[in-house]
């Protein structure tokens, strides 16, 4: 479950399992606190499939905050206009830090990540390295951005899911903790089929099949029906480097 403070119960939370040994003798946990101004965007995303797994294994903690909770008024405001004019509001320094020490009070964090579209652009190396870390916050920024003392004291890193920007940090904290979350020892039922994704060897996945055999006329390819398990590697990295040479030639180049 996903466990989300609530000043109603003076900010404490309703929290997801604890760590516990794993039919496979896991026993590690990350933990994951996430500020947000908009909790209801990151009910689904945790709630199903690999992360809802992850979770109930003991293995991934996800608390979703609502940042207005630290707001300076009864109103709940936590955003006011720029300086120097401008258009679009500026998430407040009062609500952050109230927030951001409150939940260090709690206990250290390995990272504190800004989601931002000019932040350092995510990737499968960031995944696998974060997917080591124990303590994690992730800040969702909305309207305009954040006031950069935020970021200039508090926080210890910055990220962007792409050249692109959205209406809030949400989605991107999303896919940031979906990404290193099912890197987790004990998450995926099968560990060995994260490190054949996408991106973890510099190559694109090379395609993939299943049942039936021949579909409207379309067949596998006899190699993967030989049995021969050196010429399938073989021709899956083939396939792997083609398909990389001709969608991403960038990362060959790198």
């Amino acid at each position: 479950m996903i466990a989300l403070s609530n000043p109603r119960y003076n900010g404490g939370f309703f929290m997801a399992p604890a760590p516990r040994a794993t039919a496979a003798g896991y026993i590690c946990c990350m933990h994951i606190d996430i500020l947000t101004v908009l909790p209801g965007l990151l009910e689904s995303p945790f709630a199903h499939s690999i992360m809802k797994r992850a979770q109930e294994k003991g293995l991934l903690t996800v608390a979703v905050h609502p940042l207005r909770q630290w707001a300076v008024n009864e109103y709940g405001q936590v955003d006011d206009y720029q300086y120097g004019g401008g258009a679009g509001m500026v998430m407040m320094c009062e609500p952050l830090a109230h927030a951001i020490e409150a939940l260090c009070a709690k206990g250290a964090y390995d990272e504190i990540i800004f989601l931002t579209p000019d932040g350092e652009t995510f990737d499968q190396p960031m995944a696998n390295q974060l997917s080591l870390k124990k303590r994690l916050l992730l800040i969702c920024g909305h309207y305009k951005g954040i006031d950069q003392r935020i970021r200039d004291h508090f926080v210890t890193r910055e990220i962007s899911i792409g050249d692109y920007v959205l209406s809030g940090g949400e989605l991107p904290a999303a896919v940031v903790v979906d990404a290193i979350g099912r890197l987790i020892p004990g998450v995926l039922n099968d560990e060995t089929s994260a490190l054949t994704d996408s991106f973890q060897d510099q190559l694109l996945s090379p395609p993939v099949y299943t049942r039936p055999e021949e579909f409207r006329g379309w067949k596998v390819p006899d190699i993967l029906l030989s049995g021969n398990h050196r010429l399938i590697e073989e021709w899956r990295h083939e396939q792997a480097l083609e398909r990389t040479r001709t969608r991403r030639p960038d990362m060959l180049n790198d």
